[in-house]
């Protein structure tokens, strides 16, 4: 027997899942997240979901992990301190940053600017200079860069960084510099840009190898404790971690670039979705992943989740590939409030968390919060997590009281204010990641999963109008399910920097190959074979005198036929109009190539249900009350587990099951299809 484990830790709760290799069937389980140290909660949890399915600890082929870990650090300021080596006469190069200021008109003024990773007192200088083509202009003076590392000694480093001009193009300084540093820090970490980053740009590449050096020893740290807790446990298969681009990586690996770990929790959600996305048969799909914390909204297009080459975590963006996901402090447990100043209702993004939580839960929690309205208007019933969590019922009314009190206001319209405005709040998400880039959300279905997902998705698939709107098996698990099913993943880039005119598909099919080969060379060290890889290309291009990039997918073999510049401008021209409306009559230039090499994709089959005649009374629990329109309306509620494929569910209903629970509002049914997904469309 042999078994895959996926953990995806969240604010509130972290997710297990369990898959049986061969049959596909799941086990999964919710556990509180212990925010102090998440591996606990990890750790404890895999014993929790592995008992419960009689699993052995040595069954378990591969653990797959979606982290905050690296994200936590970044926007809790807990990153290590760093020093950095650059180019004489560049010290300040992360002080000059760029000229960009976010915000609106006058932003400026007010825009308080984020402190430099590693400090100006932390950076030195190494007298050396090489030219855009990779050649010396300035061989390295080692004796005057030991003498200038002598200023670092005292600053309490933890990390060290190194980021020379031009070093893209030629990385032999840099490990010249990186030999002396070692020699100079024997116990500290370091990292070197062309390692991470061989791209042009020197303050993006510097900027981005800070940060991974940043994070660099908190993420060592977490990895080897998680790995020996493990060990410890008997589990023998291979930790992988959730890469930002929804792809994993090797542990080892993940403790040298853990800045491609940034966006790792949310990536779980997305990866998810889109293995529910190809057994519903629906290419399109908006996500909705809401936890009790915050919401991540992505777009699936053609089975293609949407990438950006970088990834933003509070004030850092960094360059790095991630997925397309926008996230808002709107969740579960979103603190609901009044400020005196303006007496107008607010809905997060502060948040009750798992400690001491919503009021309905019964752990101290006072503040009113989302969950608490949702108990209000009868859309969560008194028990949750299978019978297991009973919830306070007046409890949440006491504290949404509160709400309606300050604004002069009934109960149910301080309820339903509340979750008006999250649902707001997500609204305008899915909008950026769809409307925003140029996609008409009409033509796309909306996904709802996280633990609170199913409860708000029928409302924004009306906002969005946007269907069916998909619910599917084990929503509140779903990015464990994503961590699970998702594929080994490398990517190398390299800047190319040339004008159209001046270039040749040759040339072109010569850099992508060299790329390839590196790519290949480091997915067949973890253990997969070139035969079992599945290569994939990407090229920025912008209009020549432009300052930013569109990057577009290629294939190798266009290029070595001789027409891959043709597809490859004529795409760039398509694409450019959807974005912007209008094209330029100038020369193409093509900026950064890259190369991803995937390892095989998991061979977990979707389970298929019984079939039904389309009647769900069997799987009817009790009648039950539900606002709708503002009234309290009779409503049935239904145990997932026992509805069949086929059945027809007419709204307004509440679906229960272990990790999550869907509302189902008036004027709607819910189709249940094969394999479980709870298809939502109007009546």
């Amino acid at each position: 027997m042999s078994y895959r484990l996926g953990v995806d830790v969240g604010g509130t709760f972290t997710d297990l899942l369990v898959i049986d290799n061969d049959s596909g069937q799941t086990f999964r389980t919710k556990v509180p997240s212990t925010p102090h140290d998440p591996s606990e909660a990890v750790v404890s949890g895999s014993k929790k979901v592995c008992a419960d399915a009689g699993v052995n600890a040595e069954d378990i082929n591969y653990f797959m992990h979606g982290t905050t870990v690296a994200t936590n650090a970044v926007l809790e300021g807990k990153g290590a301190r760093v020093g950095l080596v650059v180019t004489e006469g560049y010290r300040q190069i992360l002080q000059i940053a760029r000229s960009l200021v976010p915000g609106g008109l006058a932003a400026w003024i007010i825009w308080p600017k984020p402190e430099p990773m590693a400090p100006l007192e932390c950076t030195v200088e190494a007298p050396e200079r090489m030219a855009a083509d990779g050649s010396t202009v300035r061989a390295l003076d080692e004796a005057k860069l030991r003498e200038n590392l002598q200023a670092l000694k005292g600053e309490g480093i933890e990390a060290l960084t190194i980021c020379l001009m031009n070093s893209y193009v030629n990385g032999a300084h840099e490990e010249a510099v990186a030999k002396v540093c070692a020699e100079e820090f024997p116990d500290l970490p370091i990292t070197i840009s062309s390692d991470i980053l061989p791209e042009m740009q020197e303050y993006e590449r510097a900027l981005t190898t800070v940060a991974n050096s940043s994070v660099r020893p908190v993420v060592a740290r977490y990895v080897q404790n998680l790995k020996d807790e493990l060990d410890s446990w008997g589990m023998q298969g291979k930790l992988n971690l959730l890469r930002s681009d929804g792809g994993l990586q090797s542990a080892d690996k993940s403790k040298e670039a853990p800045v491609n770990l940034l966006m790792s929790g949310p990536a779980g959600g997305v990866s998810g979705a889109l293995y529910v996305a190809k057994t519903a048969d629906l290419p399109n799909i908006l996500t909705l992943d809401m936890g009790g914390t915050s919401t991540d909204v992505a777009l699936i297009e053609n089975y293609e989740p949407r990438l950006r080459r970088e990834t933003s975590v509070g004030d850092l963006t960094v360059r790095a590939s991630s997925l397309d996901i926008k996230t808002v402090g709107a969740g579960g447990g979103s603190i609901a409030h009044v400020p005196e100043l303006t007496g107008a209702l607010r809905v997060g993004p502060e948040s009750a968390g798992a400690v001491p939580g919503p009021v309905a839960y019964g752990k101290g929690g006072e503040a009113p919060t989302v969950t608490d309205a949702n108990v209000v208007l009868g859309y969560l019933p008194e028990a949750l997590l299978g019978g297991t969590f009973k919830l306070d019922r007046e409890g949440a009314k006491k504290a949404v009281q509160t709400i309606a009190d300050a604004l002069g206001i009934t109960l149910l319209e301080a309820a339903a204010g509340i979750i008006d405005i999250v649902n707001e709040n997500m609204f305008g998400a899915l909008r950026l990641v769809s409307v925003q880039q140029g996609y008409d959300p009409r033509d796309f279905a909306l996904m709802g999963f996280g633990g609170a997902g199913p409860l708000h998705a029928n409302a924004l698939g009306k906002l969005m109008n946007s269907w069916p709107v998909i619910i599917p098996p084990s929503p509140g698990v779903l990015c464990a399910y994503g961590d699970a099913t998702t594929r080994l993943r490398v990517e190398a880039q390299r800047s190319f920097n040339t004008a159209a005119p001046n270039t040749t598909d040759a040339d072109m099919a010569a850099v992508l190959q060299e790329i390839a080969d590196e790519v290949t060379r480091e997915l067949s060290e973890e253990g997969v074979a070139p035969a079992e890889q599945e290569l994939r290309f990407e090229i920025d291009v912008r209009y020549t005198g432009q300052a930013f990039e569109v990057p577009l997918a290629v294939k190798i073999e266009d290029f070595k036929a001789g027409n891959g510049m043709a597809a490859l401008e004529k795409a760039f021209d398509e694409e450019h109009e959807r974005l912007f409306t209008f094209n330029l009559d100038v020369a193409h230039e093509f900026v950064n190539m890259r190369a991803t090499a995937l390892g095989p994709e998991p061979k977990v089959e979707a389970q298929t249900i019984e079939k039904g005649d389309g009647d769900p009374s069997g799987a009817k629990l009790r009648d039950h009350e539900m606002v709708v329109d503002g009234k309290m309306a009779p409503a049935i509620i239904y145990q997932r587990s026992k509805l069949r494929s086929g059945d027809k569910v007419l709204g307004p209903a509440i679906i229960t099951e272990m990790d999550s629970t869907t509302v189902v509002m008036g004027g709607c049914v819910a189709d249940v299809d094969d394999f479980g997904n709870i298809l939502i469309n109007p009546a």
